[in-house]
């Protein structure tokens, strides 16, 4: 039998009988990264959530979105690209991979740095814990941050605690100038570079140490280098990448190509016997019955 629920009151049934039988579930969103991540107890049922996808609500004059959980990084760049906007999400990994697995596993990409890890992006979620409940921490603007923040408790929790179904993201205008330059350097003046970049006057809203042959066969190892904003702005960034070696401006689409190459690492088992034990009381709390994802936490 296919465990693939359609409505939130289904999931919420499915894993409330799962938890009386102690029955694992391991939690499938678009199954672009099975592979990743710790491993998951083998006896554990497959529980395809691709059902929860699409743009639920989108309003571009508060610059949020809500969507369902197994909702392509591809599609919601497509959805508020239309409108002038983006969700700086872009996690590392294929833009297949689902904007749930994404919370799930807290992935950045090369835009955390300016702005900000997924925590930061999410506005609030809906879920359905180990018991059953159907919870909603959270909303839909940022003004609303009342309460004990389970949205950052879920988000990185990697689907021990509940299974993810819709997530509302803040988003970003898109800037009227933006631009991606690759610049020649080996690995030691890359880094160096990429430091000096970082702490400029105008730093780029992304900067990563690339090896030979991301764009084709040809390419060399260097910097990957965004920068982005009004005219002036960019124009300044542009006389810093510029200074920094051997650049070329190249196609935005590097971004995706690099993205792709990396996936996000498996969570440590904290060694702690104090963190151990807290992690414990908080999966006691959601999921008593341990029929999430089991192993994935140790």
């Amino acid at each position: 039998m296919t465990l693939r629920p359609t409505t939130v009151t289904d999931l919420a049934a499915l894993i409330t009988e799962s938890a009386a039988k102690h029955r694992a579930l391991r939690l499938i969103g678009r199954g672009t990264w099975l592979d990743g991540g710790a491993p998951v107890a083998r006896d554990a049922e497959p529980l395809h959530l691709d059902a929860f996808s699409g743009v639920i609500e989108y309003e571009p004059g508060d610059l949020t979105i809500t969507v369902g959980a197994a909702t392509t990084i591809e599609e919601l760049d497509t959805v508020t690209a239309a409108h002038n906007q983006w969700c700086p999400l872009s996690p590392w990994g294929a833009d297949g991979g689902s904007v749930g697995a994404t919370i799930a596993t807290a992935t950045p990409g090369p835009f955390a740095l300016v702005f900000g890890l997924p925590r930061d992006l999410v506005l609030g979620l809906e879920c359905v814990d180990g018991t059953g409940k159907v919870l909603r921490p959270g909303g839909k603007v940022v003004k609303n941050v009342a309460g004990f923040d389970l949205v950052r408790l879920m988000t990185g929790s990697w689907g021990s605690l509940a299974a993810i179904t819709r997530i509302s993201l803040r988003l970003r205008a898109r800037p009227a100038v933006d631009e991606t330059w690759l610049v020649s350097l080996d690995a030691v003046a890359a880094a160096r570079a990429q430091e000096a970049l970082r702490r400029s006057g105008t730093p780029p809203i992304a900067c990563e140490v690339t090896a030979a042959g991301l764009l084709d066969s040809a390419s060399p190892a260097g910097l990957l280098v965004r920068i982005a904003g009004n005219a002036a702005v960019v124009a300044a960034a542009r006389h810093e990448v510029t200074a920094a070696g051997d650049a070329r401006r190249v196609d935005g689409a590097a971004w995706t190509q690099l993205r792709a190459n990396k996936t996000q690492r498996a969570p440590r088992i904290p060694s702690s016997a104090e963190v151990r034990a807290l992690n414990a009381g908080v999966q006691r709390a959601f999921d008593p019955a341990r029929i999430l994802n089991p192993g994935i936490m140790g």
